[in-house]
């Protein structure tokens, strides 16, 4: 089980950083099956500071269509959990960045929720990103259990969440509040309207417990720094899936692409 003396990873980043926090999503197995290691290796090396890692499922609903395709990708290649599970064993010599991975629910019941925490634990995982899962089921069913692998379960908010949810989920909630930008799936926009700036910013007002990072519609430097004035730090997937489909070296096109996000390209 957990050893309470250690802090989550995910706590440290953001005692340690206040702000302008950038956390990478990308999918297991994409482009390549063995990928998924050297990115995250690659991703610390170039200045991100949480690394989300999409675990691949055949009907990704809230997915847009650059995360769906690397969903079918990934799971052509033969990526599935176990293999995950397999190619992460050691990941900790390398990479000290907290470790987030994110997906839908119905794989890991098929896997063994208990199996698939202790599985986190082993190798270091350091939360969960489950947006199919309500948060009524993972009190009732699941918190006790994530909690006793030292595993946090991030939850989402939209524009459409009331105060009083957010209140509630704020108060349930460790490492961080995920604000989705709108209520489209991934990558389905760019920029900021001035109506999600509004929402934004009635979130900033509510002086929420816990950090918030914010999501979908995040792509470069300008939608980088302007989310950072509303919260903690920024969400990037579908523009970086996007630079992992480019046929330049890997390690070099990350670089390039988190520096220029960070404004020091």
């Amino acid at each position: 089980m957990i050893n309470t003396t250690k802090i989550n990873r995910i706590d440290k980043a953001f005692q340690e950083k206040k702000e302008r926090l950038l956390s990478i999503y990308y999918t297991a197995g994409f482009p390549q099956l063995e990928d998924t290691v050297s990115i995250a290796t690659a991703l610390e090396s170039a200045g991100a500071d949480i690394i989300e890692i999409g675990m691949p499922f055949s009907d990704p609903v809230a997915d847009g269509p650059t995360i769906q395709g690397s969903n079918k990708i990934a799971l052509d290649n033969g990526m599935s959990i176990k293999k995950l599970f397999e190619q992460l064993k050691g990941i900790r010599d390398s990479v000290q960045l907290p470790i987030i991975l994110m997906g839908y629910i119905n794989p890991v019941v098929q896997y063994g929720v208990e199996n698939f925490c202790k599985a986190c634990q082993e190798i270091g995982i350091d939360g969960l990103i489950l947006p199919d899962l309500p948060m009524q089921e993972y009190m009732e069913e699941y918190k006790t259990l994530f909690e006793s692998y030292g595993l946090y379960n991030i939850f989402l908010i939209t524009p459409q969440t009331s105060t009083a949810r957010i209140r509630e989920i704020d108060d349930n909630s460790k490492g961080f509040i995920y604000m989705v930008s709108s209520t489209s799936t991934t990558g389905a926009k760019t920029g900021i309207s001035m109506e999600q700036e509004t929402y934004f910013n009635r979130i900033k007002e509510l002086d929420l417990n816990n950090p918030t990072l914010i999501g979908f519609g995040i792509s470069n430097n300008t939608t980088f720094e302007r989310a950072c004035a509303y919260a903690s730090g920024a969400i990037i997937g579908s523009a970086f899936i996007q630079v992992l489909s480019q046929k330049e070296p890997l390690e070099e096109g990350i670089t390039t692409y988190i520096r220029s996000v960070k404004g020091n390209g």
